[in-house]
C-alpha cells in the first residue's frame, strides 16, 4: 500500500534552507522566514517532502504562563528572557508537500524532531481557525485563550450598528447591512474594518466589498491556540 510503503522510507534528517525554500510555497504563510534555530527535513531518497522550522521564542507568549505555571515570574526582565531563551523553542513552520499529507506524516515530523532540540520545552501556537490536530498527535498539549481584543472590539461594534448573532455567518447580509449604513454610522463600521485588519499583512489593503467582509467574519472567532510539550528528561538551565 503506498502509505505503508512511503512512511518506511521516509527519514528525518537535518535540513537547511534549501528544503525550506522548495516546500515554502506550501504553506499559508508567507515565505520569509527570517532568523531561525533549526530545521529538519524529512526525505524520501534525496527528495525533501516535509520540513519542520524551528526559532527562538517570543518574549510574551500570553499563554505560557498558564501552561509552564510561574517558574519565569518574579524575575527581572533580563533574567527571565535569558532563562526562556535557554529553555524554550517554538515551532514556527510545519510543511508536508501535497501528494504526502493525511498518512501522519506531519505529526510524525513533529514528535521525533522536539527531543532533538535538547531544551526542556517545545511550544508552538496558531489560532483556532488555523488549529490542526497533529500537534496534539506528536504528544503537545493545547492551551486554548481568550478571544482577541480586536475581535472582541469589532463585534461590539458591528452589533451598536445592528450587525450581530446569526447575521455575523453570513458575509453576503452583513455587506448588504454595511451599504445601507449612512453618515455617522458607516464611517464608523468602515474605520473599524480597518483597525481590524491591521493585524493581518496585506489584507489591510482590501478594498470594501464582498470579499473584505467574508475574510473578516471569518477572523472574528478567532481564539489563540497554545501548544508545549515538555521533555521531562532535560532539566531546566538556570
Amino acid at each position: 500500500m503506498r502509505e505503508c510503503s512511503v512512511v518506511k522510507r521516509v527519514q528525518i534528517v537535518a535540513g537547511d534552507l534549501n528544503d525550506y525554500k522548495r516546500l515554502a510555497g506550501y504553506h499559508y504563510r508567507d515565505g520569509k522566514l527570517g532568523p531561525y534555530a533549526a530545521i529538519f527535513s524529512m526525505k524520501m531518497g534525496t527528495e525533501a517532502i516535509g520540513v519542520i522550522v524551528y526559532k527562538m521564542p517570543t518574549p510574551g507568549a500570553e499563554l505560557r504562563g498558564v501552561a509552564l505555571g510561574d517558574i519565569f515570574d518574579g524575575l527581572d526582565r533580563r533574567t527571565r528572557l535569558t532563562l526562556i531563551n535557554r529553555n524554550i523553542r517554538c515551532i514556527s513552520r510545519v510543511i508536508i508537500e501535497p501528494r504526502f499529507r493525511g498518512l501522519g506524516l506531519a505529526s510524525r515530523l513533529v514528535r521525533e524532531t522536539m527531543p532533538r532540540m535538547d531544551v526542556p520545552v517545545i511550544e508552538a501556537m496558531a489560532v483556532m481557525g488555523m488549529v490542526n490536530p497533529f500537534f496534539e498527535k506528536a504528544g503537545m498539549k493545547a492551551y486554548v485563550g481568550k478571544r482577541p481584543a480586536r475581535c472582541v472590539q469589532l463585534i461590539e461594534a458591528l452589533s451598536a450598528v445592528g450587525i450581530e448573532g446569526d447575521m455575523l455567518i453570513e458575509p453576503r447580509e452583513v455587506q448588504e447591512k454595511i451599504e445601507r449604513l449612512r453618515g455617522a454610522d458607516g464611517g464608523f463600521i468602515e474605520g473599524q474594518i480597518r483597525w481590524f485588519l491591521q493585524s493581518y499583512g496585506k489584507r489591510r489593503y482590501m478594498a470594501a466589498g464582498l470579499e473584505r467582509t467574508a475574510f473578516v467574519l471569518s477572523k472574528l472567532g478567532d481564539r489563540p491556540v497554545y501548544y508545549v510539550w515538555i521533555n521531562t528528561e532535560i532539566a531546566y538551565s538556570v
